[in-house]
Parts: structure tokens; C-alpha cells; sequence
């Protein structure tokens, strides 16, 4: 196993992906690698939601608001220095208890990570690594007060950013194949003795989570019900309604029926679908397949 550059301390007050969180520790190994600190390091990170973080933020900083993340440095590196330059201020920050120098203490909020990464239209996976990035740049001694300093600071988040293979434009190919393995697997479990026509849909939700659903057949068959439809309500009754990406895997190419890209135009207007058979995998938006859709916005005066 990789032996970890960056202990991190987690304190999950609000959960998000695993896959996420390892990303996230991968980002962190290389911000010492990019830094050129040649020592282990540890860090908390508490994931948190936007009460806790206002009420941080209002205590330790005046500033009475939500924000994404909140960095407290254990560190006072000499002004123009950085972790880099500072072995022997990071050897004096040595702690027992994680056998390595501690540089402070990060706050993330997920409800706003996720509300951004859907404001600027990148994955949830993206925006957590970025902030964890920002965050462990601020503990390691750069700040974004003066201009040349931002500068500065925007250089190195993006070396590390580019290390850890990680940018703005991306749809995770790891992500698609994810999500297009799992609803093969869902089709497997498909309830489908009258059509002899398996569906299966995995759908991905905007806090990185995947609800699996197949076709569930019924002897009136009217009371049939899709397997986007089934993975729809089962993210709902988990208290999920914020979806980035659909995935179906059937015999034969099978975008969503009517009744399921109206069910899916309650949530996800914006989503993006993938479908695939055999070797075959296409992808269109819900606004291609349902352009004009009514939805809850419909009824806004």
C-alpha cells in the first residue's frame, strides 16, 4: 500500500462519497509532493454543513455567513516563506499523536461544495478536491490577500490540481464507467417475465452517491415500474433529490420512456444520461429528450 505523505484527521459531520474522500486524500499527498516537503504532515478536516460552518466563521473571523471552506493554520511561516522553505518551522510543529508536523485545521462545507460544483457545472468530486486543495495551500503558508500573492497561490493550486489529474471540464471517465457497470449489474436483478426485457439504471447523485433500480414487472401491467423510475424513488426516500447523471443498461439501445423523463425532470432538468448495449454507449442530455419539459419552475408566478 501507498504509504500516506498527509495524515488526515477526518470528522465527517456530513457525509460524502468514499471515492471522494480518497480523491481527496490523493490531492492531499500531492500538495506535499508539489510543495516539496520532505516530511509527513497532518491535517483535520471536518465536513461539515453550512449552520457550523456560519457559526465558525461568525466566531473566529467576524464574518456572519456560510462559506466553503475555513482553513486555521498551526504554522506562522515567515512572510514570503511556505512549507516549503520551512523544514525546521515544521519539525518544531512534531505531534506525538500523528507522528508527524501538524499544520492546522480545515472546515468544509458539503451543501455548498455541492451547490457550487452544480454552479459551475463541474463534478462534486472536482469541487471537493479543489477546496481541500485551497485549504491545505492556506495551511501551508500561501494567501490571496495581495494580488501577487493570489497569483502565487492560484500557481500552486494548479500544479496540484494537474498532479492529481483533476479539471474543470472533466466528466470523470472513472465516474462513467462506474456508473455504466452498475447498471449492467442492476439489469441483472431485473424482474422482467412478461417482457424478456432487462433494465437496469444506476443514477448518480450531485453528493457523489449511486441509487441502483431495475424494471420491476407485474402481472397487470400497468403497475410495471422502470428501473430509472425505481432507482428515482429510492434516492427520494433516502432524502436524495439532487442528481447529476443517469445511466441504463438494456439489451437494446433504451433512452427513458414519457413517464420517466417527466419523473426525472422533477429533480434533474440538467441530467446527463448514458446509455448503453452490448459494447455500444451513447450519452444526451434530459433537455434532448425532453425539450419544453414541465416541471416544478413551470409553476413559479
Amino acid at each position: 500500500m501507498r504509504k500516506r505523505k498527509v495524515l488526515i484527521e477526518w470528522d465527517v459531520r456530513n457525509e460524502i462519497d468514499n471515492a471522494i474522500m480518497e480523491r481527496m486524500q490523493t490531492a492531499a499527498d500531492l500538495c506535499l509532493n508539489c510543495e516539496n516537503v520532505k516530511i509527513p504532515c497532518a491535517v483535520t478536516v471536518c465536513l461539515c454543513d453550512d449552520a457550523m460552518i456560519a457559526d465558525i466563521n461568525r466566531q473566529y473571523r467576524g464574518i456572519d455567513r456560510s462559506t466553503d471552506v475555513l482553513s486555521f493554520p498551526s504554522v506562522n511561516y515567515p512572510e514570503g516563506k511556505t512549507a516549503g522553505d520551512s523544514e525546521a518551522l515544521l519539525r518544531q510543529e512534531y505531534d506525538d499523536e500523528y507522528d508527524a508536523a501538524f499544520l492546522g485545521d480545515l472546515f468544509i462545507s458539503v451543501p455548498h461544495l455541492i451547490a457550487q460544483a452544480q454552479e459551475y457545472g463541474h463534478t462534486v468530486k472536482r469541487e471537493a478536491v479543489y477546496l481541500l486543495v485551497h485549504g491545505i495551500c492556506h495551511l501551508m503558508g500561501y494567501d490571496h490577500i495581495e494580488e501577487a500573492d493570489k497569483e502565487r497561490m492560484r500557481a500552486m493550486e494548479e500544479k496540484i490540481l494537474a498532479a492529481a489529474s483533476v479539471s474543470r471540464e472533466e466528466h470523470d471517465a472513472a465516474d462513467d464507467q462506474l456508473l455504466l457497470s452498475k447498471a449492467r449489474e442492476a439489469m441483472t436483478r431485473s424482474y422482467s417475465p412478461y417482457s424478456s426485457y432487462p433494465v437496469g439504471a444506476a443514477l448518480h447523485s450531485t453528493d457523489g452517491r449511486i441509487f441502483t433500480g431495475c424494471n420491476v414487472e407485474n402481472a397487470s401491467f400497468g403497475l410495471t415500474n422502470c428501473a430509472e423510475r425505481t432507482a428515482v424513488f429510492k434516492a427520494v426516500s433516502e432524502g436524495v433529490r439532487s442528481f447529476d447523471m443517469l445511466a441504463i443498461a438494456a439489451k437494446t439501445k433504451a433512452w427513458p420512456c414519457g413517464a420517466c423523463r417527466q419523473v426525472l425532470n422533477e429533480f434533474a432538468p440538467d441530467l446527463r444520461i448514458l446509455v448503453t448495449w452490448d459494447d455500444h454507449v451513447e450519452e444526451k442530455t434530459l433537455k434532448e429528450l425532453l425539450p419544453e419539459g414541465f416541471g416544478p419552475h413551470s409553476m413559479e408566478h
